[in-house]
């Protein structure tokens, strides 16, 4: 414990579950689903992906920054939901990053995907009608602009960088967030992700793969918001859904300083990659990702209250997971929430927004529940199936693992 830790000051997400923090949070508490029609794209004839997790609109009245100029020109919507969390989420914090803090204030928000359906567009027409991209088409797919644009935003000015781990992007921005702060080499980190993968191509490659929700033969019918069901022993892949998260990582003695309020922090942290497939995850790997940040945490199994599973919905992905959780806690295996149960799979943006979701649920002492679930024998597991939960949380463990074998994990601590 020491002045540089990596104290949580404030956070925003949107996600299928609305636009308010405050909404979205009472939402999963019930149980709600945010899994609806795909209706982002006009789906051709055939199209074998028909369900989604989509976001709300956001009104750019509301937010000068979001004129309807600047969404002409920053097309690819990641831009303003990036922008909008990190908005929200620096003020929630109460930081003014003035001239004397932006030198010191670090950027690492980041996409998996960025802008391409920007590019997409812009090759659309010029195949159909020799139109020559317009000048921002470029800018749009650069993943890294998602970063520089939040910089331009808020006036950040210390070290940026894109941190693209797949699925976990996330919660490695914060990660890597935290290393600036232990480093010395920044005193506040805007962290986050955001993604809008509902494009014709990247959804029907999901389905190529095996991945996405494909139903059951005689359950085509069922309704979307049953469709995504972690740790289930009917689970039948994930569904595709778009969103955005922004946490503030400030050091402990920063927020003192400047009487910055926090109920959290990040203890510990651990990353692997599997160097094994490119899918499919890897036991050894996972589990040693996960022990690394219980040890990283100086903490032991037994410490950790409750756990926020990547728990994608596939097959072989949850089987993985739920292996390493009993080879680390064995039968004393804490509950485990499943996020992805309520809002789909937010591609790089999950992490992130399942974090936030775990600090409220440590924040008011609640676990909310996994949905749809349907025992599986070979996957003993409390996922709080019942409904929302109350339980004290000091610790909690929150897993992500992305393609290529990119994993991470880490410990959140509740501030007394």
């Amino acid at each position: 414990m020491g002045g540089k830790d990596a104290v949580i000051v404030g956070y925003d997400a949107i996600s299928p579950l609305g636009n308010d923090l405050g909404k979205q949070w009472q939402q999963a508490l019930e149980g709600r689903s945010g899994i609806g029609p795909l209706t982002r794209f006009q789906l051709p004839d055939k199209f074998p992906v028909h369900i989604a997790g989509q976001v709300p609109d956001i009104e750019h009245e509301e937010y000068p920054f979001l004129s309807a100029r600047h969404q002409a020109a920053w097309s690819s919507p990641v831009f303003k939901y990036s922008m909008l969390s990190v908005a929200r989420a620096l003020k929630r914090s109460g930081i003014e990053i003035s001239p004397d803090i932006a030198l010191r204030t670090a950027v690492t928000y980041s996409s998996a995907i960025g802008g391409l359906d920007a590019v997409l567009s812009a090759d659309r027409k010029l195949q159909a009608e020799n139109k020559l991209p317009l000048p921002y088409v470029n800018p749009n797919s650069c993943i890294n602009m998602v970063g520089g644009k939040i910089a331009i935003l808020t006036g950040a000015r210390g070290p940026i960088t894109s941190t693209i781990t797949a699925c976990a992007t996330g919660l490695t921005s914060m990660i890597i967030g935290a290393m600036f702060l232990a480093q010395n080499r920044a005193d506040v980190v805007i962290c986050g992700a955001v993604d809008f993968a509902l494009v014709e191509p990247i959804v029907a490659g999901f389905y190529t793969m095996n991945g996405v929700y494909n139903p059951q033969k005689g359950r085509e019918n069922d309704l979307p918001e049953m469709a995504s069901r972690p740790f289930s022993a009917d689970r039948r892949g994930f569904v595709i859904s778009e969103g955005a998260g922004a946490v503030i990582l400030t050091t402990r003695e920063f927020a003192e300083a400047h009487g910055l309020s926090y109920k959290a922090e990040l203890a510990g942290w651990g990353m692997t990659s599997d160097a094994h497939h490119f899918v499919a995850p890897y036991f050894d790997t996972v589990k040693k990702c996960m022990l690394d940040a219980i040890t990283d945490a100086s903490l032991v199994p037994r410490d950790i209250a409750a756990i926020n599973a990547h728990a994608a919905s596939t097959r072989v992905g949850d089987k993985v997971e739920y292996e390493a959780l009993k080879a680390i806690f064995g039968d004393a295996l804490p509950p485990v929430c499943a996020n992805k149960s309520l809002i789909g799979h937010a591609m790089g943006a999950s992490s992130v927004i399942e974090s936030i979701f775990a600090l409220r649920g440590m924040e008011d002492s609640i676990v909310p529940p996994t949905i749809n679930y349907t025992p599986d024998p070979e996957i003993e597991i409390d996922c709080v199936a019942e409904g929302k939960r109350s339980l004290e949380q000091e610790f909690i463990l929150k897993n992500s693992f992305g393609f290529g074998g990119c994993n991470a994990c880490a410990i959140f601590k509740k501030h007394h």
